[in-house]
């Protein structure tokens, strides 16, 4: 042994102290993680533990994640209100309730609650916000100020005579190429061709132009195969909010729907883009359309863009939507049907129906009146959640504390089939039940829970008068004319509920009457 071996320190074995060092560190450091997860999952399970809920919901989003991912959201949801009295916990820091009251309360005009984080996930263009994704309820009451006198028609002349055009071209496409007669078998699938309605109607309305699907008869943009196709991601997001954010980093952008696009959505965003171009460029003051009502009382380029794209989706989906499962429920209830084409097929006879139909006119139809509000009562367009956050404070909801901070959502369908509201046969289509009730506040409750299909209050539907429009005529002009028939009704369709509904596969038989 030398001298200098006594003095420097060995260094046999030190590889591997340092491996151990640096395991220990990595043990620690999950240790930590899993502490700190643990303390947090237990606190926020501690303040809503006096709520019950399905299993597992106050430690995890995964029921939430299940039930969304298989379609049938909308159905869980209403099972937890009733399963828990009206108000169930759903996830670590949400619950859900089918009180009208309590909705209508969440919702008025004056209300503290705002809305929370899940309404990034319906910000469909990516570089900004809308009317249904604005948060900030001054920004949002402002920009509703200038949008609603073009969704009412006040300012828009045109905005029948729009939904006349798309009607017309409906019953043209229909005659054209659907029309079974003897021996001639032709199948329509009306779930697509509802769509193909609604979206041309909105594209007159919205841009002054229809997008040609009914002339075509084909998905043009390829808009309703990508949308269907995209809507696990959307669905994931609204489950967790924050990957809407990520969504909109800059690194991830580029994956994004693009104006660039040559079909879905992109495609939209670049239409709606050319389009407003154009306007601001014509300068023409004697337009008047919902898109110049916009411009004209102080819609920016940008929000003009980004409301002509709200427009497509939140305003063909759901009304396509309504025509279906109207429809549908219709066909399968033989007494409504018969009622429902007695009533328009002699009113047309008498002479008291225009063609196409007016709205004076259809308002006037009890009948039909308490068909289109039963549609949208028994299956409501809209599931989605659609949290709202406690206020500072805290809140009481139904006798229950609730601290602040909570996101309280609704659910669509249990809210509608409210026994207590609509009697015991609320899960039933049933458009006499409008037509029956003889005492005057039932009849006053009754109405001010189906509204809550349009929402309600400060984020009420501007486009509840368009949509309630186009089905005043679309029930009357195709009834008066034909006759539908289920052709598999054992499985009349696809149907899947994404927030809103994904619906294909509705094959009729169309004959003339």
């Amino acid at each position: 042994m030398t001298a200098l071996s006594l003095i420097l320190p060995s260094t046999e074995g030190r590889g591997s102290v340092g491996s151990c060092s640096l395991n220990s560190l990595v043990v620690l450091l999950v240790l930590g993680l899993l502490g700190y997860w643990s303390i947090n999952t237990y606190s926020t399970w501690r303040r809503l533990r006096h709520i019950s809920g399905p299993r597992s919901a106050g430690f995890s989003k995964w029921w939430m994640l299940r039930n969304t991912l298989g379609g049938s959201m909308h159905l869980a949801l209403k099972a937890a209100c009733e399963a828990h009295d009206h108000l169930a916990r759903i996830a670590p820091n949400t619950l859900v309730t089918d009180d009208p009251e309590v909705i209508k309360r969440q919702w008025a005009v004056r209300s503290k609650y705002t809305k929370s984080d899940w309404y990034d996930a319906v910000r469909f263009d990516p570089s900004r916000d809308n009317i249904i994704s604005l948060r900030d309820d001054e920004q949002h009451n402002a920009l509703r100020a200038k949008m609603a006198a073009g969704y009412a028609g006040k300012e828009n002349e045109g905005l029948e005579h729009g939904i006349d055009r798309g009607i017309v071209a409906f019953i043209e496409m229909i005659e054209r190429k659907y029309v079974s007669e003897g021996a001639i078998y032709r199948p329509m699938d009306l779930a697509r061709k509802s769509q193909y309605l609604t979206l041309d109607i909105i594209g007159d309305l919205a841009f002054g132009k229809d997008f040609g699907h009914l002339a075509e008869d084909k998905d043009v943009f390829e808009y309703i195969d990508q949308t269907e196709a995209s809507m696990p991601v959307m669905m994931l997001v609204g489950v967790f909010p924050v990957l809407a954010r990520i969504a909109r980093s800059r690194l991830l952008r580029r994956f994004m729907p693009s104006e660039n696009d040559p079909h879905g959505f992109g495609k939209f965003i670049g239409v709606a883009k050319q389009v407003v171009a154009d306007r601001l460029l014509a300068k023409d003051p004697e337009r008047n359309d919902m898109l110049a009502s916009f411009l004209r009382h102080g819609l920016t380029r940008e929000e003009a863009e980004g409301e002509a794209l709200v427009n497509i989706i939140a305003g063909s989906d759901t009304t396509a939507t309504a025509i279906r499962t109207t429809m549908l429920y219709l066909m399968s209830s033989p007494q409504a049907y018969r009622k429902l084409a007695h009533e328009v097929r002699t009113a047309a006879a008498q002479g008291r129906l225009s063609s196409p139909i007016t709205d004076e006119e259809a308002r006037n139809l009890p009948y039909l009146q308490a068909v289109i509000k039963e549609g949208l009562r028994v299956f409501p367009p809209v599931t989605g959640l659609m949290p709202t956050v406690v206020p500072p404070g805290g809140d009481v909801i139904r006798g229950v504390p609730v601290p602040e901070g909570t996101e309280i959502g609704w659910s669509a369908f249990g809210v509608q089939h409210n026994k207590e509201v609509y009697g015991i046969d609320a899960e039933t289509f049933r458009p006499e039940r409008w037509l029956d009730v003889k005492d005057e506040e039932q009849l006053r409750s009754m109405t001010s829970t189906w509204e809550l299909v349009f929402k309600y209050g400060k984020w009420q539907c501007l486009g509840k008068t368009v949509a309630l429009m186009e089905l005043n005529k679309v029930f009357v002009e195709i009834l008066r004319r034909y006759d539908f028939g289920l052709l598999n009704p054992p499985s009349p369709w696809n149907s899947f509920s994404a927030g809103i509904f994904i619906q294909s596969e509705l094959w009729v038989k169309v004959t003339r009457v």
